[in-house]
């Protein structure tokens, strides 16, 4: 069987056909306020949405969804899909989450995944939820799974910050580097935390996802 981590390369690849390019997640109205300027601004902006958002929910919920899938407890990932889904805190973020789960989901039908074959008619997936069947059937960890989303989440916001700010791509990997010791952490502390302590309170990226859904000029979908 193909190496794990060659199927974890492929999951968080930008060439997988999810339409995560496609996002910014505030960030693109947090520019046009001048929330964010230049490489210190995009650096904190980004680490904290990485910290306080993917940190306190969608990370630790994965680990769930992971350990759910492994086990076989479809009654566990279907909560877990609608606890995700029922914390988004704009309409714009639920939208990413359920098109970029559905894109997944088509692409794991398409490449006859068992459980994506059989996930329920009607029920919108999220993202992670089927981002944590891949990984478990193609035998990537849970902890491997958690720092390749979170990857993958960073490279897309770094790749965003890029053409938005704007930076030049040495300043976008020198922030892919600076944040790297972040997503390490991020990824222990969201491995910890008990059911009680999931959630996001970070106003600031609700705020501006829920105007970017009525910006004039825009670059990122909506």
């Amino acid at each position: 069987m193909t190496s794990p981590l060659l199927h974890l390369m492929h999951l968080v690849s930008p060439a997988l056909p999810v339409g995560a390019y496609a996002y910014s997640q505030g960030l693109e109205y947090a520019v046009e306020r001048r929330w964010v300027k230049g490489l210190t601004g995009a650096e904190e902006w980004i680490g904290e949405v990485l910290s306080h958002s993917l940190g306190g929910l969608d990370l630790p919920v994965l680990q769930r969804l992971h350990a759910a899938w492994q086990i076989g407890a479809n009654e566990d990932v279907v909560y877990w899909n609608a606890y995700l889904q029922a914390a988004r805190e704009s309409k714009e973020l639920l939208l990413e989450d359920v098109q970029m789960g559905e894109a997944l989901l088509r692409l794991l039908v398409s490449l006859e995944v068992p459980n994506a074959l059989a996930w329920p008619k009607g029920v919108p997936p999220s993202f992670a939820t089927m981002f944590a069947l891949a990984a478990q059937y193609w035998q990537v960890d849970s902890d491997d799974t958690l720092s390749g989303f979170a990857w993958s989440w960073l490279e897309n916001q770094v790749a965003a910050a890029i053409k938005l700010v704007p930076l030049g791509q040495t300043d976008g990997q020198r922030l892919l580097l600076v944040l790297m010791p972040v997503l390490e952490t991020t990824v222990s502390v969201a491995k910890t935390r008990g059911d009680e302590d999931l959630g996001v309170g970070l106003p600031g990226l609700a705020m501006a996802s829920a105007q970017h859904e009525t910006q004039y000029s825009r670059l990122f979908r909506s």
